[in-house]
């Protein structure tokens, strides 16, 4: 009875919802706005061609989703406080901690700044991996940090011990950035080293543990640092909707920590961040194993693909824990990426120092079979 009413209601908001969308002249034009809405996988971009730069999700968003997506859009007049309270409280007993420990931003992005801007301190030091993801340093850039870089070892892990020495050296504060399986290279760093050393850590440093691609992790030398939520001030833990669960374009993400650091953060939170359509689809998605189990499967498929392709042409790759891998090129990185983008694919950015490697997203197994003859194009061209 309850599941026919919902089904009833939900036919009612589509209803009015196309046809209010239809009487305004509907979206783009299109035949069925609310497709256009809450349509298939967008896979590719404009001119057609697919990405493989920015570490997305490729199956898009769960059939659940897209469900809680047309029943959010008669909320979109109303300020979300009453359903943002919801989420916080899904999210806290999912993860057995208080909803006064959870914090929600637009993205982990912004839980990322809130911790920069919240620690912020004169002669305070920020440290970090070489190479790692890069929105830390942006945010930094306007607070009175010295920005400590510290390359990663030879095995492409953090380099803790001299990570450790930079926080720890001058007794000033310090807020030490730990994005494990890291970003770019998709490598690990051993959870029990980094248990050590928060054990050990003097009160004055914070740990920025940034955990968006956990999800896809398989080596048992890498667990949450969540455990230590309970015991320490001076560590958050971030996580994202943005990968396996498809809602980058959404932007929704969250940081968990001790009560009192939770409120030091949200002091750096915009009010209302956010929305009614995020908040109603991270719901719909959290811990849906349907989802997560088929991104996994998709994801596997196409990293064994490329890392055959890769050896096959005897191009230098990394491990990867994550939904993308860095690999060698042969040649210059621009043009690398202008011929593939050439081919239909948009692959990689910059990261330095590591200006000879690709960083390549996952997308589906039948654009990562194209991305592959492509690559041994390349090879029959001289290009790789």
């Amino acid at each position: 009875m309850r599941e026919g009413l919902q089904m009833r209601r939900r036919d009612f908001i589509r209803a009015g919802t196309l046809g209010g969308l239809a009487a305004g002249g509907g979206i783009g034009g299109l035949g069925d706005p609310l497709a256009a809405i809450v349509g298939g996988p967008g896979r590719g971009v404009a001119e057609g061609r697919v990405r493989l730069s920015s570490n997305e999700n490729p199956l898009g968003i769960s059939s659940a989703a897209k469900d809680a997506l047309v029943e959010a859009i008669v909320l979109a007049n109303r300020y979300p406080a009453d359903q943002h309270r919801a989420l916080v409280a899904k999210l806290a007993a999912a993860h057995e901690v208080g909803e006064d420990q959870v914090v929600l931003g637009t993205g982990s992005a912004e839980v990322l700044q809130m911790a920069v801007q919240a620690y912020a301190a004169p002669r305070a030091k920020l440290v970090m991996a070489e190479p790692t993801y890069e929105a830390v340093t942006n945010y930094q850039r306007t607070e009175a940090y010295e920005l400590v870089r510290v390359p990663l070892t030879p095995g492409h892990e953090h380099d803790l011990d001299r990570m450790r020495e930079a926080a720890e050296s001058s007794g000033h504060p310090a807020l030490v950035y730990l994005c494990n399986p890291n970003n770019p290279t998709a490598t690990i760093t051993s959870s029990a080293a980094i248990d050590a050393w928060i054990a050990d850590a003097p009160d004055h440093v914070f740990f920025l543990s940034d955990e968006a691609y956990i999800e896809y992790v398989e080596d048992e030398r890498m667990w949450s640092s969540l455990p230590w939520i309970a015991k320490k001030r001076n560590v958050l833990v971030v996580r994202t909707f943005s990968k396996i669960y498809g809602l980058a374009g959404l932007r929704i993400g969250y940081g968990i920590a001790h009560p009192d650091t939770a409120a030091r953060l949200s002091d750096f939170a915009s009010r209302n961040n956010i929305n009614q359509l995020a908040i109603a689809a991270a719901g719909a998605s959290f811990r849906d194993e349907g989802l997560m189990e088929k991104s996994r499967v998709v994801n596997r498929e196409s990293r064994q693909m490329v890392e055959a392709t890769l050896d096959e042409l005897g191009l230098e790759r990394m491990p990867t824990q994550a939904n993308f891998l860095m690999h060698r090129i042969n040649g210059d990185l621009a043009t690398y990426r202008g011929r593939m983008a050439e081919a239909g694919f948009l692959v990689g950015r910059d990261f330095p120092p590591m200006l000879d490697w690709n960083r390549l997203s996952f997308g589906l197994p039948e654009d990562m079979g194209r991305f592959c003859d492509t690559l041994r194009d390349f090879r029959g061209k001289g290009w790789t």
